[in-house]
């Protein structure tokens, strides 16, 4: 799914009504803002935290017409994510951004948990939660040490200058969630393939398509063979329950784009950020014990899954205000992690802060099934990319770096990086 940019807010218009808890500002509906400010690649469309300090919860007019609402403080999107009177359910859901389909989406494919609910996304959860514990993530912890180490040493002996996502960001995450779901060493290069089309800038949508595909089908492959021959992963776990190769498959895929998508754009997005707050990563190649502290920050100050969307299933009445039975509710969730309200001075980037409360992985029944996975990931792969190239600087004005403004995950589609060789 991806966003295009639409335009600019209209000056809002409050006006109120009574309502039988008093009086509502009820202001005219805006669109959903999505254009950043040039030269300020980390931060939310400004728009946004103008909509949020004068009412965080207001109408919002979707591109086929529909009213519904728009979510931008952080109690509120905190509370929508958590209300099970508000439903995931694609088919229920309206597109924010022009350029979208008209009317209801379509229902999710088998397999993709964030397009569902109970009860079917709770048996799902279920069998999943078990495979994702913190203990069993910190125990990959020395695989990824591993992977990452392997990686620098290959971006070393290449450089400089290196493209970080390609030579860092994306094939570590890639190799973690390959070995999490059993795939064999030999097939791994056919599965990086297929996932670096799919995010490729450079890959025209019929090339996209057959590399989603061809991932389909591997990954169908591979449910096959786990049940013949299972090993010792998360899939071939999955054979011994009451799951079809179907729904197999469909989770697979899942977990593969879920895994890999999103903690490859933050690694090269949050390199990024440090590199262009080099007291920021001076501090956190200082000090090792900041890791746990600096990833979540990042996690915070980026957001880079920024908008969420819910349907009321029913009247419920919100901060004031009535969403009825059928209105769909866009979440800004980085409107929410920018709200003074919760984080002061929230505009500045500080390693030493305490983010805790961030919403970056969601919030209620849909949080981020791999969020332990993808800290373990952070928390190895920033300290380890700052020791081991001290002087890592941007290969190219920073102005210039291409980012993911189109895309339903933020990030950056290459990072030029440099450093002086010893």
């Amino acid at each position: 799914m991806q966003h295009e940019p639409s335009a600019p807010a209209p000056a809002p218009t409050p006006t109120t009504e009574q309502t039988a808890h008093g009086t509502a500002v009820h202001p005219e509906p805006v669109t959903l803002p999505v254009t950043r400010t040039p030269g300020c690649p980390f931060d939310p469309p400004a728009e946004l935290a103008e909509l949020r300090e004068q009412q965080p919860l207001r109408p919002m007019r979707y591109p086929d017409g529909h009213v519904g609402w728009l979510a931008t403080g952080h109690s509120v999107v905190r509370a929508i994510a958590a209300d099970p009177r508000f439903s995931s359910r694609y088919e229920l859901l309206r597109y924010p951004l022009p350029g979208g389909p008209s009317g209801s989406l379509p229902p999710a494919p088998l397999g993709d948990l964030t397009g569902i609910d109970a009860p079917e996304h709770t048996r799902y959860r279920r069998l999943l939660a078990g495979k994702f514990t913190v203990r069993r993530m910190r125990q990959l912890a020395t695989r990824v040490e591993q992977i990452t180490a392997d990686h620098l040493d290959a971006m070393e002996r290449q450089g400089p200058v290196a493209d970080l996502v390609q030579a860092f960001a994306h094939p570590v995450p890639a190799l973690m969630i390959c070995e999490l779901l059993g795939v064999s060493p030999s097939d791994r290069a056919r599965f990086q393939e297929h996932t670096a089309m799919l995010s490729s800038p450079d890959a025209a949508p019929e090339e996209q398509m057959a590399a989603m595909t061809a991932l389909a089908e591997c990954v169908r492959e591979l449910v096959v063979a786990k049940r013949a021959h299972p090993t010792d992963d998360l899939l071939s776990d999955l054979t011994t329950s009451d799951l079809t190769d179907d729904e197999l498959a469909g989770i697979g895929g899942f977990l593969l784009a879920a895994g890999l998508d999103t903690t490859a754009n933050m690694l090269a997005l949050g390199a990024f950020a440090l590199l262009s707050h080099p007291a920021q990563a001076a501090a956190l190649r200082g000090d090792p014990g900041l890791a746990d502290q600096a990833v979540e920050e990042l996690l915070r100050y980026l957001t880079i899954t920024h908008t969420g969307l819910r349907a009321a299933l029913e009247d419920v009445e919100l901060d004031g205000q009535l969403i009825k039975a059928g209105d769909t509710v866009a979440v800004s969730v980085q409107a929410a992690n920018r709200d003074p309200l919760k984080f002061p001075d929230p505009d500045t980037l500080d390693l030493r802060r305490k983010a805790t409360g961030h919403l970056a992985f969601g919030h209620g029944a849909h949080q981020c099934l791999g969020q332990q996975l993808a800290r373990v990931e952070m928390r190895v792969a920033f300290p380890a990319l700052f020791r081991r190239f001290p002087t890592l600087r941007l290969a190219v004005p920073p102005e210039d770096v291409p980012l993911r403004d189109a895309m339903n995950i933020y990030g950056v589609h290459r990072l030029p990086v440099t450093w002086d060789k010893e």
